[in-house]
C-alpha cells in the first residue's frame, strides 16, 4: 500500500520535457510511481483534478543562515513552493564565528543584508563554534524543507584574522589557515565555498565585508580546496573588478562549476549584463562550467533614510554612512555632501544599485499628514513640479520626518525585454531570491511562483516546462544534489501542486513575526495547492500545514 497517491495530475516532470496525465505514488518519501499506470491502494489519496504537479523549487541562493536557527520550519519558503534551499550565499554565514565575534558578526549581517539586529540578538541559538559544529546543529533540529550549506569566506576571514579582516590583505600563513577551515567544511557537508567582492556589501559601518579584501592569489588557494574535495560549487557575487576570464581560470583549475550572481539589468548601462553572459557563454563553448545567476524579478527596495540600503553603493554616501545620532542629519543637510552625491550620479556605473533614476524612487509613505500629497509620486515628478533637485526633494522630506518617510525603488531588471532575454539565456540560472535577508526590504522568496505566473502564463516568455525545469532540474544538476529535482522513481517525493491559470504571488504586506517583534514584507502565494518535502504536506491550498513538521533533511552529499 502506498502512502500517498495523487491521481489525474498535469505531471511536469522537471526535465524540460512535455506534460503528460497522469498519476503519482510516494512511500517512504520517495516516489514510488508515476505516468498514467501508476495507481493501487494508499493510506491518502488525493484527486489532482488536472492541476499540475511538478517537483519542489530549488532555491539557490537564500540567507536563511540566522534565521533558521530560530525558525528551522522556514515556512516563508516552504509556503512559496520551495522544497530545498541553500543558505550562505555571498559568504554571509555565521559559522565559523567565536563567542567573542558574535557581536561583530550580526552588526555586520544588519547591515549588509539588511537584518534586524535586535531580531538576530534574541534568536540566533549559537550552540556552534565551527562550520562542522554548525552543520550537527542543523542535522538535529525539525527541518521544514531540505537545506544545503555554503562554508562562506566572510566568516572564514573572521575567524582567522579577527578585526584585521574587513581592512587589509591576508598574509601567506592566515591563506593557509583560512584553506583548512574551507576543507573542513567541506569534508562536513558544505554545498561549496562562496564569496563577493561586489562594492555595494559592506558590513558594520560602511567597512567593507571582509572577502572583499582578498587578492586573486587568496581566491585561487580558498577555491583549490572544491580541486581537492571533488565536488562542490563556487559561488561568487562579482564586482566590477572581478573579471569572468579570472573566474574562467578557477573553473578551469578545479573543474567545478562557477555561479556568478548577481547578474541584473541596468537600464543606464544595459550592455553589460549582456557582456558578461556572452563572456560566460565563451567559457562554457571551451568546456568550463560558468552559469550567470540572474532574477525574474524586478529589484524593487522599500526603505526609508534609517537604513538606505540602496544608497550605500555610492562613495560619496559614505560620511552619512559613518556618522552616528544626530550627525548623521546634519550630514544629509551638508550642501557639500549633497553635491558630491550628483557628482557620482553623473557617471553611471554598471555595478551600483541606484543611478539617479528618480523616476523609478517614490514616495510610499509620509509619516506626516501634510506631506500626505507626495504619497505615491515618484521623486522625479515632485522635484520637476516643484524647480527643485530630486535630491534635496528627498532628502528635505526624510528629514522633516526625523527620517521615517518610506521610499520605494525599483532598481534593476526593470525592461522585460532584456529581462526575457537573460532568463532564456543558455547559460543563466534563474535564482537570487535572497529569501531571509533584507526582510523590511524587499520579499522575492516567491521569485518561483513569479516566474510561473508572470513570465510563463502572462507574458509567454517561455514554457511551462522549460521554466519548472530551470526551477528544478537544473538547479539540482548545477549543484550537484542527487535524487532531486525531478519526478521519476526512487527521486525524492519533494511535489509541488498548482493552478497555472492563477499561480503567481500576491501583493506584498508587512507582518511582525520575527523575534524581538522585527517586522518583514510578505508576498503570499497564489493558485499554490500543495508541497510536499520528502512525502510529508507541508502546505495546502490555505497555507502552511498547521504546527512545525520535521519533513526537511540537511542535505550534505553532493554529486561530482
Amino acid at each position: 500500500m502506498h502512502d500517498l497517491l495523487i491521481r489525474n495530475a498535469r505531471i511536469v516532470d522537471g526535465t524540460g520535457a512535455p506534460a503528460r496525465t497522469g498519476n503519482l505514488a510516494v512511500d517512504g518519501g520517495r516516489i514510488a510511481a508515476v505516468g498514467a499506470d501508476a495507481g493501487g491502494p494508499a493510506r491518502e489519496t488525493l484527486d489532482a483534478g488536472g492541476l499540475v504537479l511538478a517537483p519542489g523549487i530549488i532555491d539557490t541562493h537564500t540567507h536563511y543562515d540566522a534565521q533558521v536557527t530560530w525558525d528551522p520550519a522556514l515556512a516563508s519558503s516552504t509556503s512559496l513552493g520551495v522544497t530545498t534551499a541553500i543558505i550562505g550565499n555571498c559568504g554571509f554565514t555565521v559559522a565559523p564565528c567565536r563567542a567573542e565575534d558574535r557581536d561583530l558578526v550580526m552588526r555586520n549581517l544588519t547591515q549588509v543584508e539588511g537584518m534586524s539586529l535586535e531580531a538576530l540578538r534574541e534568536g540566533i541559538r549559537w550552540d556552534f563554534e565551527t562550520f562542522p559544529d554548525y552543520l550537527r546543529m542543523l542535522d538535529a533540529v525539525p527541518l521544514g524543507l531540505n537545506v544545503a550549506a555554503f562554508i562562506g569566506h566572510s566568516s572564514v576571514r573572521t575567524y582567522v584574522m579577527r578585526d584585521e579582516a574587513p581592512r587589509r590583505a591576508a598574509t601567506p600563513e592566515e591563506i593557509g589557515r583560512m584553506r583548512d577551515l574551507v576543507r573542513d567544511g567541506l569534508a562536513a557537508g558544505a554545498v561549496g565555498f562562496s564569496t563577493t567582492t561586489s562594492p555595494a556589501h559592506n558590513g558594520d559601518g560602511g567597512i567593507p565585508m571582509p572577502s572583499r579584501m582578498a587578492t586573486e592569489e587568496e581566491l585561487v588557494a580558498l577555491t583549490d580546496t572544491l580541486r581537492e574535495h571533488g565536488r562542490g560549487t563556487f559561488m561568487l557575487t562579482k564586482g566590477g573588478g572581478t573579471r569572468v576570464p579570472f573566474l574562467e581560470e578557477i573553473a578551469a583549475r578545479n573543474g567545478r562549476p562557477v555561479v556568478i550572481a548577481a547578474l541584473l539589468h541596468n537600464s543606464t548601462n544595459p550592455r553589460v549584463v549582456f557582456d558578461d553572459l556572452d563572456a560566460i557563454a565563451a567559457a562554457n563553448a571551451r568546456g568550463r562550467r560558468l552559469l550567470g545567476a540572474v532574477s525574474c524579478c524586478p529589484l524593487t527596495f522599500e526603505f526609508t533614510l534609517r537604513a538606505p540600503y540602496p544608497l550605500e553603493g555610492l562613495d560619496a554616501w559614505k560620511p552619512a554612512f559613518e556618522a552616528r545620532g544626530d550627525s548623521v542629519r546634519k550630514v544629509l543637510a551638508d550642501p557639500s555632501f549633497r553635491q558630491a552625491i550628483r557628482d557620482e550620479l553623473a557617471h553611471p556605473a554598471p555595478v551600483r544599485l541606484f543611478n539617479g533614476e528618480w523616476h523609478k524612487l517614490h514616495v510610499t509613505q509620509v509619516a506626516i499628514a501634510r506631506h500626505a500629497d507626495r504619497e505615491g509620486r515618484s521623486v522625479g515628478e515632485i522635484a520637476a513640479a516643484s524647480r527643485a533637485d530630486p535630491l534635496d526633494v528627498m532628502l528635505d522630506l526624510a528629514l522633516a520626518e526625523d527620517l521615517a518617510t518610506v521610499f520605494t525603488s525599483t532598481l534593476l531588471n526593470s525592461d522585460e525585454e532584456a529581462v526575457g532575454r537573460m532568463l532564456n539565456h543558455p547559460n543563466s540560472l534563474v535564482t537570487l531570491s535572497d529569501a531571509g535577508a533584507h526582510l523590511t526590504f524587499f520579499n522575492d522568496a516567491g521569485f518561483g511562483l513569479h516566474l510561473l505566473g508572470h513570465w510563463v502564463r502572462e507574458l509567454g516568455a517561455m514554457s511551462l516546462e522549460q521554466a519548472v525545469h530551470r526551477l528544478t532540474g537544473q538547479a539540482a544538476e548545477v549543484f550537484g544534489i542527487p535524487g532531486r529535482g525531478y519526478l521519476a522513481p526512487g527521486m525524492a517525493a519533494d511535489l509541488m501542486l498548482f493552478d497555472p491559470a492563477t499561480v503567481g504571488r500576491g501583493p506584498r504586506r508587512r507582518v511582525f513575526d520575527l523575534p524581538a517583534g522585527a517586522a518583514r514584507l510578505d508576498t503570499p502565494a497564489l493558485g499554490l495547492h500543495g508541497v510536499w518535502v520528502n512525502g510529508v504536506r507541508v502546505t495546502d491550498a490555505h497555507g502552511s500545514v498547521g504546527g512545525v513538521r520535521a519533513a526537511g533533511r540537511l542535505l550534505r552529499e553532493f554529486s561530482a
